[in-house]
């Protein structure tokens, strides 16, 4: 459930970061693609690091999501997924200028 939350919270992210840094939007569809990518891998490697997911504190006593881990992957899969669709902008616009 953690990992739909973080994917869904990419592609936001993604989404968001075009709509902000517009010089580096790739368009809706890149940018929710490259959100969902990299709200998978930030929530991902965030938990590894013990600062989201499972690590966070995963599973309630009652089997179910916590807020906390809720609120923990919404965090990182929007910053995961905003922050390579960021990178992937910055590096076409410099293959564009070169």
């Amino acid at each position: 459930m953690e990992l739909i939350i973080q994917l869904i919270a990419g592609a936001i992210g993604g989404n968001a970061a075009g709509a902000v840094l517009k010089n580096l939007n790739l368009g809706p569809l890149l940018n929710s693609v490259l959100g969902v990518i990299g709200g998978g891998l930030g929530g991902q490697i965030l938990g590894m690091m013990g600062a989201g997911g499972m690590a966070a504190g995963g599973m309630a006593a009652g089997g179910g999501m916590d807020m906390g881990s809720i609120i923990a992957s919404l965090a990182s899969g929007g910053v995961g997924g905003g922050a390579l669709m960021a990178i992937v902008g910055v590096v076409k616009n410099m293959m564009e200028k070169s």
